[in-house]
């Protein structure tokens, strides 16, 4: 069934334009979640929500008037269209947001979304336990070192409707699923944690190609593995990175300095740069909010553009930058479908979809084997980046030595250093593998989901900040 009728739509872009204007966008959003915790043999955790709403945004010259209402009754949406307009009109610049109005009710969602075979929601949340449950006696059962095991469970589903008064009437419904595993070991060099997720762009019928038994196992092992590591080395040296597990760092040293806001901003290394040379001629990096199940994916943007692939990068080259509505239009060209937000409380901007480095040529043991000594990261965790200068720093949460073109000891947990642009330039080998990892990505206080992802690659050099000698 519709989220709400046209007629009254088109009224509230024309409340919202009344006594000019030069655009208004009305952004009606549906949402439930349902989540689950598991947490050292039982349920810490059971809650399901719903939020629905409208944001209204109104474009006067150089000013963007921003209201929203869970109110989606005509009074409702007409007084948000007021709010917002009064702002683009009498503010002096930039964007400006209130809020009106609450209550709405909440109708039903309609049909299964194209593309899912079992809505989550339509899945009794026994069901949902039990798989929690037999994740936590799967790491368990890894070995007696297991002494703490939190398992986690979270599905979603997103109806949006974006409208504006340029003509345009988008529609998508999103749903996603995800589930992790936390363990933690406990042995002589103390607790060590291990940590793994799984989550798409799907229904339940993930559990369906998904062992959560795998996925707990697999904390569980990244956990015990730690507790014989050996300090990480200390300065710059080869880094080879497994497929998949470095993605996060694309994105964060490199994916925010592309987005347009920060190169209109000029606060990206970046900026005044398109057409040079700014990586390796290996790295070809792209950002595409269209593969399947994907964690970042979707049919439109939160403006109602449809998702597309968009090279960035292009054999070491800086072709585009991602783009939202209000800075393509700016630079008379389309939008690259990189217009997100959080929810109908909040203002679009550019953000990443999917970011990743395409596959190259290279047998991933191969690089390891002309690797005489290095370090080898078999998964990421979270980092900071200052995207004005590329500076970043990310933890290395499972590595380990090569030595003689072997991988061999495991090494603790210790930090990646280094600048985006000079990583990139210094790529000399691309695998033909690809692999991807779903995260959640935060920009200006909103988080939306987004996928990372590249083949196994090795980086020349990277200062590796560890506690061992070099």
């Amino acid at each position: 069934m519709p989220m709400i009728d046209r007629d009254l739509i088109d009224r509230t872009l024309s409340a919202a334009l009344f006594k000019g204007g030069d655009f208004a966008e009305v952004f009606v959003e549906d949402r439930r979640a349902i989540g689950a915790g598991f947490d050292d043999g039982k349920v810490e955790e059971l809650s399901s929500g719903r939020d629905r709403g409208a944001g209204i945004r109104v474009v006067s010259g150089d000013t963007t008037g921003f209201a929203h209402t869970a109110d989606l009754s005509e009074s409702g949406l007409l007084a948000a269209a007021e709010a917002a307009r009064a702002v683009a009109r009498g503010a002096g610049g930039g964007a400006v947001a209130a809020a009106a109005g609450s209550g709405a009710s909440t109708p039903d969602s309609g049909s299964t979304p194209r593309g899912v075979a079992v809505l989550p929601e339509m899945v009794p949340k026994a069901r949902k336990v039990e798989l929690l449950a037999a994740a936590d006696s799967a790491s368990r059962s890894a070995g007696s070192a297991i002494t703490q095991v939190s398992a986690g469970y979270a599905d979603s589903r997103r109806r949006i409707l974006v409208a504006n008064s340029e003509g345009l009437w988008a529609e998508d419904d999103q749903v996603r699923t995800r589930f992790m595993v936390s363990c933690v070991a406990t042995g002589d060099a103390g607790m060590q944690t291990g940590y793994e997720v799984v989550a798409a762009t799907v229904g339940f019928e993930l559990f369906e190609t998904t062992s959560v038994e795998e996925v707990a196992r697999e904390a569980a092992r990244r956990a015990i593995t730690k507790l014989t590591a050996r300090p990480a080395p200390t300065g710059p040296m080869p880094v080879v990175i497994k497929g998949g597990s470095g993605g996060i760092l694309f994105h964060e040293a490199c994916g925010h300095g592309l987005e347009a806001d920060h190169i209109v901003k000029g606060s990206s290394v970046y900026a005044g740069r398109m057409g040079q040379k700014v990586a390796s001629e290996l790295v070809t990096l792209v950002d595409d909010g269209t593969p399947g199940r994907e964690w970042g994916t979707f049919a439109i943007d939160d403006e109602g553009h449809p998702a597309r692939r968009n090279v960035l990068i292009s054999d070491g080259v800086l072709v585009d930058f991602m783009w939202d509505r209000l800075r393509s239009a700016k630079e008379k060209r389309p939008s690259s479908g990189n217009g997100r937000r959080q929810s109908y409380q909040h203002l679009p901007m550019v953000r990443m979809t999917n970011t990743y480095i395409v596959a190259g040529a290279d047998d991933p043991e191969d690089i390891v084997a002309s690797t005489p000594r290095g370090v080898y990261v078999a998964k990421l965790g979270g980092g900071q980046v200052n995207t004005a200068t590329g500076d970043f720093v990310f933890g290395m949460v499972e590595a380990y030595l090569i030595e003689n073109g072997r991988i061999t000891e495991p090494l603790r947990d210790a930090n990646l250093i280094g600048n985006g642009p000079d990583v990139l330039s210094r790529v000399d080998a691309v695998g033909n593998d690809f692999a991807t990892t779903p995260g959640t990505c935060g920009k200006d206080g909103q988080s939306v989901p987004v996928g990372c992802g590249q083949p196994t690659l090795r980086v020349t050099e990277v200062t590796v900040g560890g506690t061992a000698g070099g």
